[in-house]
């Protein structure tokens, strides 16, 4: 009996073990004395804006390495810039917008707007905006074509500006907040 338990225990440790590290839970990583400050607190201060490190008892959750729609702020940005015209498909994981046709003023000239996110950055070359225009004579004689013009420029300067707007607004808010609980 009591060979048995040890066996059993033993089993468990050495399955453990073998768990740990396969998931690098054991490596020893050195890091740089001088990259952090010997304090404790401001350890803690430095990771919290850094974003690193982990609460406990109903602290905020960080959300991993996900990324989710509401914290990106080029695709707020996108659909604050293009919210009076009507949605086909917004698809966050696809990183895609695509608008449906959209007269304003009751013409026969219509636009849809295509969105495709490239990276989450906020750079210029993050988007790929497309414009199309209708024009339609009767319900039959319609031609599309796409610009490439001002517009495009237009609306991919205005959408960095939100979007750089929109990231500071949530930088400044969550440094401080995370800093407000130190001290």
């Amino acid at each position: 009996m009591i060979k048995l338990n040890f066996l059993s225990k033993f089993l468990a440790l050495i399955t453990m073990l073998l768990f740990l590290s396969s998931c690098n839970a054991l490596k020893y990583r050195p890091v740089d004395a001088k990259e952090y400050p010997p304090d404790p607190k401001l350890r803690v201060k430095k990771n919290m804006e850094e974003g690193r490190g982990f609460r406990l008892m109903g602290g905020e959750k960080k959300g991993g390495v996900f990324d989710f729609a509401s914290s990106n702020p080029l695709w707020r940005a996108s659909l604050d810039t293009i919210s009076f015209l009507p949605l086909a498909s917004a698809n966050y994981s696809g990183g895609i917008i695509i608008s449906d046709w959209y007269s304003g003023d009751g013409t026969n000239e219509s636009i849809k707007i295509t969105i495709r996110f490239l990276t989450n950055e906020i750079r210029a070359d993050a988007l790929e905006i497309k414009v199309f225009s209708k024009k339609c004579g009767t319900q039959s004689d319609c031609s599309i074509t796409e610009s490439n013009g001002q517009i495009v420029r237009d609306l991919k300067k205005s959408i960095l500006k939100k979007a750089a707007v929109f990231e500071k607004e949530f930088k400044d808010k969550n440094k401080k907040k995370y800093l407000g609980k130190i001290k």
